[in-house]
């Protein structure tokens, strides 16, 4: 079976023979063990690959992402990465003042995406194939504005927000259109929404600005035959049944917040994408912790499919404990 069909197979929770898998390998995991991400990669080969940022001109961007020192992402932001490996905050806002606005510009750069170039990528794989852009406009509110003062702006909603609001909604939903037009098998939206125990916003403001533009991205997806996979850390437990209304297939969360427990009243609903604890499990456990970590997925998420075997090697994961998630699932082989 072609390993788009295996993934195909789990969001349609169509009884697929094995768990999908992905690893999230950072570059602080390939810096530090570099023999360890070999032996990952050889053994457990990912079901699911990005596609590269593929454009007919080259993004006007300073420095390397995940490089320490500066990096000036293609929007403007200037991110102060202080380690190597993983990337830094944005500290001095492009939109201070809202007088600001008048210069500000939405990178038109990223919507010339290189369908041909896309779409040979596609063809070169029978891996499942997720966009290679990240839609995030609750994200890119923070970095344009920082955290702090984006918080404020959803609460009291000045129209100077609003309008920004608007422009960054318009750029994410022509950045969708341009990737739904490629041969992709998957739409992404990266949003981080949730604290350790609680969203850091109120469900009611999400649900009046965010939820219908996500519906409107899942809408162009749906249309172009495309799944619509996302991502967002925390508790995010009070949108997830809204989430799944507005059409996101595939959620990528931190299920050790909220309880696999909790979580199984939606095993059917929503495919999800992971993840084993990366807090506690995957730096600080015994191999055992991994195992039932893994067994309390499967046995509280997994119907038929909904579920993809992924976990991140980031910074303070043990490589044994990363290995050994890949194990537990492979284990499961066969049962039904």
């Amino acid at each position: 079976m072609r390993r788009r069909d295996l993934v195909r197979q789990s969001l349609e929770f169509a009884s697929p023979p094995t768990v999908p898998r992905q690893a999230w390998v950072l570059p602080w995991a390939e810096d530090l063990y570099p023999d360890e991400v070999a032996r990952l990669r050889a053994e457990f080969p990912d079901d699911i690959v990005t596609s590269p940022g593929l454009y007919l001109q080259p993004l006007p961007v300073v420095g390397q992402r995940y490089q320490k020192g500066l990096y000036v992402d293609e929007w403007g932001c200037r991110f102060e990465n202080i380690h190597g490996g993983v990337i830094g905050i944005v500290r001095k806002p492009l939109i201070r003042e809202w007088s600001d606005l008048d210069r500000f510009q939405t990178p038109a750069c990223t919507l010339a995406v290189d369908r041909a170039a896309v779409n040979a990528f596609c063809a070169s794989t029978d891996q499942f194939v997720l966009a290679g852009t990240l839609v995030r406009p609750f994200e890119r509110l923070c970095f344009l504005r920082t955290m702090e003062q984006a918080l404020v702006d959803l609460f009291t909603r000045p129209p100077e927000f609003m309008e920004l609001f608007a422009r960054l909604h318009a750029h994410y939903l022509a950045e969708v259109e341009a990737w739904a037009a490629t041969d992709v098998d998957a739409i992404v939206i990266m949003d981080d929404w949730g604290t350790q125990d609680r969203m850091m916003v109120s469900p009611a403001i999400w649900r009046a600005l965010y939820k219908p533009i996500y519906r409107q991205y899942c809408d162009v997806a749906r249309r172009a035959g495309k799944f619509v996979f996302m991502h967002s850390d925390g508790w995010i437990l009070d949108i997830l049944p809204d989430l799944i209304e507005v059409g996101v297939n595939a959620i990528n969360s931190q299920i050790a917040c909220m309880g696999a427990e909790v979580m199984s009243r939606f095993r059917g609903q929503i495919t999800f994408w992971g993840e084993i604890d990366r807090q506690v499990v995957l730096p600080f456990g015994s191999l055992e912790d991994v195992r039932r970590a893994v067994g309390d997925v499967r046995r509280c998420l997994y119907a038929n499919g909904g579920v993809i075997a992924q976990c991140e090697f980031g910074p303070g994961a043990r490589p044994d404990n990363v290995l050994e998630v890949f194990r537990c699932w492979k284990s499961f082989d066969g049962e039904r």
